[in-house]
């Protein structure tokens, strides 16, 4: 079902198509790019959407079990042994997993708030691909997506983009695509015969409790050596955001991705179980363009090679200078 968009939204595009004129987010190496391969920009579209996030859920995983089904790690004490200078309870157990990740939907992990997100990154988007329909655009490139804290609470996503026009095309499809990719990296996609099915996310939060092993890898005393729980905390996240990323692919029905940013962001958190013990919480998030194959691979014959001149050498002359 298409997304309609909001009174302001239908009016702004009401007026962009009355004034016979166009707008963009690109730059002039990416318009120069775009035109190169037969596009034309049709208008700068966007979409917005701010939630409401109430609690997230999260639950440390040291109150998951009872005193009487936990069972002693192997060489670490008996679980009524207090052990000196440390809190006895909330120890993860054998046969627990001591990392909570959010795609699986554990109990107590952050699944919910990252259903909520990608909820609200959908709506976002979903206004975008609204727009660009209105301005008869056969999809947008450029898309940038962005996550801002709302003055009066809660987060706002942004999504912003570039309309773009194949020339002399058929008329506008009913789900135009979306793309991260730059006009020049687009450009090169189409050449290579290849073309944007979407723009893909996979977020995943994971969380893992500082357990008696953590802290006792993490003590000054220790000197170099690997924190193994923390090292499981970041690869257990980074493997749940690629398959949130996967499944985001096959929505599109495309053969593949091509990634654009994976950052991961890293907190401490007071453990809500125990006084005096922390939580550390990963955040990971991949994004992405979905590609499908429209054409043989290999250099496409009877088109000329795409010459791109920047029209600012001097910021060019700066950039090759290796600091």
């Amino acid at each position: 079902m298409a997304e309609e968009l909001p009174a302001a939204a239908a009016a702004r595009m009401a007026q962009i198509r009355s004034s016979g004129t166009w707008g963009s987010a690109l730059t002039s190496d990416e318009f120069a790019a775009i035109r190169g391969v037969g596009f034309d920009p049709v208008g700068q579209v966007f979409g917005a959407a701010v939630y409401s996030v109430g609690h997230d859920g999260y639950r440390c995983p040291a109150t998951w079990r009872t005193p009487a089904e936990a069972k002693p790690v192997q060489g670490e004490p008996a679980r009524g042994e207090p052990v000196q200078g440390e809190p006895a309870r909330g120890e993860p157990v054998q046969g627990e997993p001591a990392t909570q990740v959010s795609g699986p939907g554990e109990p107590g992990s952050f699944g919910p708030l990252v259903r909520a997100m990608g909820q609200a990154r959908q709506t976002a988007m979903a206004r975008l691909v609204a727009e660009c329909r209105q301005l008869g655009g056969h999809g947008v490139v450029g898309v940038r997506l962005s996550i801002g804290s709302f003055p009066a609470g809660g987060p706002e996503f942004l999504a912003i983009g570039t309309a773009v026009r194949a020339q002399g095309a058929a008329p506008a499809p009913e789900v135009p695509f979306t793309s991260g990719l730059s006009g020049q990296d687009f450009a090169k996609l189409i050449m290579a015969g290849w073309v944007p099915a979407g723009l893909v996310l996979g977020i995943s939060i994971a969380s893992r409790h500082d357990d008696l092993s953590t802290a006792r890898q993490t003590r000054l005393t220790t000197g170099n050596a690997e924190v193994a729980g923390w090292t499981e905390l970041v690869g257990e996240s980074r493997r749940d955001a690629r398959r949130q990323l996967e499944g985001d692919v096959r929505r599109f029905g495309a053969e593949g991705v091509v990634i654009q940013t994976m950052p991961l962001r890293v907190r401490q958190r007071d453990c809500p179980a125990q006084v005096g013990r922390h939580d550390h919480v990963v955040e990971a998030t991949f994004t992405g363009t979905a590609v499908t194959r429209f054409a043989p691979g290999g250099p496409r014959q009877g088109r000329p090679t795409l010459t791109v001149m920047s029209l600012n050498p001097e910021r060019d002359q700066v950039s090759r200078i290796r600091i």
